[in-house]
């Protein structure tokens, strides 16, 4: 299966991708630069693509700072499935622009299809960390992105919550289940660059990952006695069924699971975390700090990690200690209600009550706006009533 950016949203015009507003730039006519402009446009407009890109680039040629010409033709550039050329206009708009916002998405994009990651993922954490400009269908297409990349770069974990975040919101598709495959096995590929003999494998993983994701855990365990029977010595197997036991209060044969999976792969975070939390139900404390604090040894940019080590050490009376290790939580995912929820009970602890109401207002609006998110998407997901005759 190969994989292509365009095909995730072509629907989408750019410009309603990027919802930007492109600051005014005023010029001083010369060689004909506003004529060319009003052609560039027009074709533009008109559907005829190959003369746009032709005009857009003399019009750049004429005047490099001129913001929306860069724009449309990394636009046109892009329909074409010219990734070096539109990557090219990308680069040239945020380098010109004083807040590219969204547009550091696309240039990711270009830079995702030519395969150079280490940009695409560069670009697409300014983005993120520059306040995550742009509407819900450019958010969509780059936290998709996002988690491919979180696979390939090792931090599975992350790229899992992204994932299934998005099979909750968005349902299944063959792309989604490719990627929580290989997230969930813990390899460190992109959907194009992982070996055609492990194609079955990936595709049973990705369905009990995302079964899981979104509660039908019957059908999920279906593709995880599948995995099992075949694939029981590999990594990643036993830490999904351990999750699939988990989600259905079968604590003790999850946790049979998890360790299985710590001796086939001694540095599988995600196992070490979810039996810390089964350890930290039981008051099995001292073993779920063990794990907890070994998880952020080996994945210190791990929010969970910090979560959980947060917790134990808040249920072991470290509040203190607790404190710090959920604010780290908070820093890596400052979206996530429940660390904001335990981080109020540490500050409750410690008597810092403002924090604590700080923290909980925090939760409450988190959860709020999850809740009015799901609603909306149900909402728009329903079957319409059709109109009465008129």
């Amino acid at each position: 299966m190969t994989f292509s950016s365009p095909s995730v949203f072509a629907s989408f015009p750019l410009l309603a991708l990027l919802a930007i507003a492109v600051p005014a730039v005023s010029f001083t006519p010369q060689n004909n630069f506003d004529e060319i402009a009003r052609q560039a446009d027009s074709a533009r407009k008109e559907g005829r693509a190959t003369e746009a890109i032709g005009l857009y680039r003399q019009a750049v040629q004429i005047h490099p700072s001129w913001s929306d010409g860069w724009l449309w033709l990394g636009d046109l550039l892009y329909e074409q499935e010219r990734f070096p050329e539109a990557q090219n206009s990308f680069a040239h708009f945020v380098t010109i622009t004083p807040a590219p916002g969204p547009a550091w998405v696309m240039k990711a994009l270009c830079e995702f299809e030519l395969r150079d990651y280490a940009h695409s993922s560069q670009d697409l954490n300014t983005w993120i960390h520059g306040g995550r400009q742009g509407n819900e269908a450019l958010a969509d297409v780059a936290d998709f992105h996002w988690a491919l990349l979180l696979t390939r770069e090792g931090h599975f974990d992350q790229a899992l919550q992204l994932l299934t975040e998005r099979a909750q919101l968005r349902g299944e598709s063959p792309l989604l289940i490719e990627a929580m495959g290989l997230a969930s096995l813990r390899m460190p590929n992109v959907p194009e660059d992982y070996p055609p003999g492990l194609r079955e494998e990936v595709w049973l993983a990705g369905k009990a990952s995302f079964y899981l994701a979104v509660q039908e855990f019957e059908r999920g365990q279906d593709y995880s006695h599948r995995l099992l029977v075949d694939y029981d010595q590999q990594p990643g197997v036993h830490c999904m069924h351990g999750l699939l036991l988990k989600a259905q209060s079968k604590s003790g044969e999850a946790a049979q699971e998890f360790h299985e999976e710590l001796q086939i792969s001694p540095e599988n975070s995600e196992a070490m975390l979810a039996l810390a939390q089964i350890d930290i139900d039981n008051r099995a404390l001292q073993e779920a700090m063990s794990l907890a604090r070994q998880a952020v040894q080996i994945d210190p940019a791990n929010p969970d990690a910090h979560h959980v080590l947060g917790r134990v050490l808040l249920a072991a009376g470290h509040a203190n200690e607790s404190s710090r290790e959920l604010e780290s939580a908070e820093r890596l995912a400052p979206n996530r209600a429940a660390i904001h929820f335990d981080l109020s009970k540490a500050y409750q602890q410690l008597g810092r009550k403002l924090d604590a109401q700080r923290e909980m207002s925090t939760y409450s609006a988190i959860k709020k706006k999850s809740l009015a998110e799901k609603s909306s998407m149900e909402t728009r997901d329903a079957p319409q009533s059709p109109e009465a005759p008129q």
